[in-house]
């Protein structure tokens, strides 16, 4: 008789709420990531901790632990992601593995005394291709994948100064910093392994005025820029391949 597979336990830390429209079409991000990883072989706990939700005390009970993007700006520090970012640092130091993605990478960058800036190449959006790094080429997150893939991104912020000891893991023209390892177990990634292609569409067409606004200031021309990031959008395979190495290689 066949056992049953063990199922692990995830702790989602929820950094924020997506825009309401982008709620109402494809879900909010803890949405993505369940969607994405699938519930047969985990079972997750999600804290609001943008919320003041109370952390547990420790992460003992959990296989690992995952935070999400967010809306809001690891530049304008509030004390929940001081709480957030503590918690995660000291579950990583004593062995549960830990990925933050985007929001939740510049957070762990800052906890270990990194630097996170306003991008100067502007918002990265879209379907966009990252190079790994030789680091990045042995690392267990990019088990099975190319030297060169696309993954889904959209971000203003970028960890413009690496903590001591950080290393990078992945890269591309608009962002050195696309994947970072934090000692042993803790990895972050500034894309998003999680999102499918209809919530980054979803992202894209709610950000739209803004996004025309950046780009005309940038020098392109009015209407060009949402038509061009609509017509590049791709499935990502390699997202949900990172997220799948982290709960199988590090746990």
């Amino acid at each position: 008789m066949r056992q049953p597979a063990t199922v692990k336990n995830v702790l989602l830390l929820k950094a924020g709420d997506a825009a309401a429209s982008v709620r109402l079409s494809v879900g909010d991000y803890e949405r993505w990531f369940l969607q994405t990883i699938g519930l047969s072989r985990y079972r997750f706990d999600i804290l609001h901790v943008h919320r003041d939700a109370p952390l547990p005390a420790s992460a003992d009970g959990y296989d690992a632990v995952m935070m999400t993007g967010s809306p809001a700006s690891v530049t304008e520090l509030a004390p929940w992601m001081e709480r957030a970012a503590d918690f995660m640092v000291e579950a990583g130091e004593r062995g549960t593995p830990v990925l933050g993605v985007c929001f939740g990478q510049q957070l762990l960058a800052h906890a270990y005394g990194g630097r996170v800036s306003r991008n100067p190449n502007g918002r990265e959006t879209g379907t966009v291709e990252v190079t790994l790094t030789e680091e990045g080429r042995k690392d267990a997150l990019f088990d099975g994948l190319p030297e060169r893939f696309a993954v889904q991104a959209t971000h203003e912020d970028i960890v413009s100064q690496l903590p001591e000891g950080a290393r990078v893991l992945a890269g591309n023209a608009n962002t050195s910093a696309q994947a970072l390892a934090f000692g042993k177990s803790i990895r972050g990634v500034q894309f998003h392994p999680e999102a499918p292609v209809d919530a980054i569409r979803a992202v894209i067409l709610a950000r739209q005025e803004g996004l025309e606004r950046e780009a005309v200031a940038r020098g392109a021309a009015p209407g060009e820029r949402l038509p061009r990031l609509l017509a590049g959008l791709a499935p990502t395979p390699a997202g949900p391949r990172i997220l799948l190495n982290f709960l199988e290689r590090f746990t």
